[in-house]
């Protein structure tokens, strides 16, 4: 029997036509249980910031073995986050892949408590927060690494009183001032790709907080 090419290959694990950019409902629960997982988080990330990759070279970068890399990138590609790139193999063992940009926004008040949409919207929030704690952290770590003109990152903190209203209008501005950046970065990639360009990433977090409260 012939090997199967690399795009046959994973037509079991194909999402739905039509994805939509931001998923809702049980869509939404399958994408948090797809992606909050650090080593999937990690593989999202090198194939949005690197470019596509074989499943051997996700292995190397990441120390661990083929069969894993494989294991998680199935959850992925049923939601949409990755997707194969059959055009970049050079015969029908290579199985390339590349990340697909989606969005993903959700508030635990969504679901109901103790249902189960509930405890995944809580989980990947603790998820999501452990991953980015350590980012910064070994971040920290490693900082004195880097050419100094790329040491310097940002840290501040605001406290105000603010009603609902005024929080609310600080995250839109928030999420609008990222966007337009993050647009206008990669415009500015594909004009000057030549520049020296490493991933940066940005942390922000809005929420109510008791003076002293830690």
């Amino acid at each position: 029997m012939p090997r199967r090419t690399a795009a046959e290959r994973h037509t079991d694990s194909a999402p739905p036509n039509g994805l939509p950019a931001m998923p809702e409902g049980a869509a939404l629960i399958d994408a948090l249980l797809a992606l909050h997982h650090p080593l999937r988080r990690r593989i999202y990330e090198i194939l949005g910031n690197d470019g596509p990759a074989t499943v051997g070279q996700l292995a190397a970068r990441l120390d661990i073995a083929v069969g894993s890399v494989s294991h998680h990138l199935k959850p992925m590609h049923k939601v949409g986050f990755i997707e194969p790139a059959p055009e970049l193999a050079r015969d029908t063992r290579e199985s390339w892949w590349r990340a697909h940009r989606r969005r993903l926004s959700w508030s635990t008040d969504d679901y109901e408590g103790g249902s189960f949409a509930r405890q995944v919207a809580d989980a990947a929030e603790r998820a999501n927060l452990e991953y980015l704690n350590a980012a910064t952290v070994q971040w920290m770590r490693t900082r004195d690494e880097l050419p100094i003109e790329w040491r310097e990152g940002l840290a501040t903190d605001n406290f105000d009183l603010a009603t609902v209203a005024q929080m609310a209008d600080l995250k839109s501005r928030l999420r609008d001032l990222i966007d337009q950046w993050s647009q206008e970065v990669r415009a500015d990639a594909e004009q000057h790709p030549d520049e020296e360009r490493r991933p940066v990433r940005f942390i922000a977090r809005v929420f109510p907080s008791e003076p002293g409260a830690v």
